[in-house]
């Protein structure tokens, strides 16, 4: 399946749980939801592992610094923040407000990774971040509120979360996945504890659980597997159009009637992830050599040669070593694509 697929299907499942999460903050404490949430795409990735074995590459000693990194942001700050920020806001306005996700990943991206961008890219981010200032401008669809702000809070955490997964990602995306779910629900859940929060009825955390392993657990394994071929920008581009999903649902289901500036920023949303999807990127570069294992098929970038007895099956995952390449073709940041231009 094409990598942008995957950064849609990702989108999409990431996007409709914001609104069903919504629907569940009145029943529990934001912690309690947050862990509940994490807990149940662990758990759930951790069984579907078990049963179907691993896809991919183990995850190297080097890649635990930025694993544990990207738990504390994305799987505990980045969590806590939404479901503060459910309580006060709409569910179609922190939809909107998601898009801001891909505007702080791309900066971080670019400026701190230094992952190539155009005047195309860069306008594409001007109408996203044009649109989220009018949806949270006083007298707005979400108004300047500490809703609004937290929301715009769980962006900025789970941008840096998303860089330093994009370090980790030629690893088995499954494994990654159930990792930070397992880790961040544990800890969310054992935060819940500490400060006296209630449980939920049992059927209300199975709700949670089941919105999590969907909309974070196979959302965040599709995300990797995203990250790896596109780079950390580009991948937060299409994920922009998650909260899209998010809001059809939101006016559906929680019979929201959003304030006429909502409007005015969907277009504005909408073209700026149009030029991200559209864009296309293609010149002359030179691939250095490399050694790393990741899952992969013997591509114009796989030509290499098999120290084991192989069966043919592809995509597979081992150690391999590219030897220096220049050539030209369209590309995007991926694992293979990290130059300088």
């Amino acid at each position: 399946m094409s990598p942008i697929l995957y950064a849609l299907a990702a989108a999409g499942l990431f996007g409709v749980a914001t609104p069903l999460a919504k629907l569940l903050t009145p029943a529990m404490s934001a912690w309690m939801l947050a862990g509940l949430l994490y807990l149940g795409s662990g758990v759930g990735l951790a069984i579907v592992r078990a049963v179907a074995g691993r896809r991919g590459a183990a995850v190297s000693r080097a890649d635990v610094p930025w694993l544990l990194g990207a738990i504390a942001s994305g799987g505990i700050i980045g969590p806590l923040l939404l479901m503060w920020g459910l309580q006060a806001t709409s569910g179609s306005s922190a939809s909107l407000l998601l898009n801001a996700e891909g505007v702080f990943t791309a900066l971080i991206a670019w400026f701190v990774f230094r992952e190539n961008f155009d005047r195309r890219i860069a306008l594409g981010m001007l109408l996203i971040v044009a649109g989220a200032v009018i949806l949270a401008a006083p007298g707005g669809a979400g108004g300047w509120s500490v809703g609004s702000l937290g929301v715009l809070g769980a962006c900025l955490a789970w941008a840096i979360d998303n860089n330093l997964t994009r370090k980790v990602s030629a690893g088995d995306p499954m494994t990654i996945a159930a990792v930070k779910g397992l880790a961040a629900g544990t800890v969310n859940l054992a935060i819940a504890a500490i400060s006296g929060a209630a449980l939920p009825q049992p059927l209300q955390a199975a709700a949670a659980a089941l919105v999590g392993l969907l909309g974070y657990g196979a959302s965040l394994a599709l995300f990797v597997v995203a990250l790896r071929e596109l780079g950390a920008a580009r991948t937060g581009a299409y994920f922009s159009t998650a909260p899209f999903a998010g809001i059809v649902l939101a006016l559906a289901l929680l019979g929201e009637a959003p304030a006429w500036t909502f409007w005015l920023a969907l277009p504005l949303m909408a073209a700026g992830v149009w030029l991200h999807v559209s864009e296309r990127h293609v010149h002359e570069h030179t691939h250095e050599p490399l050694e790393h294992a990741h899952s992969h098929v013997h591509d114009a970038h796989h030509r290499h040669e098999h120290g084991f007895d192989w069966d043919g099956a592809e995509p597979h995952a081992h150690a391999h070593r590219h030897e220096r390449l220049a050539h030209s073709h369209p590309h995007y940041p991926d694992i293979h694509h990290r130059h300088s231009h």
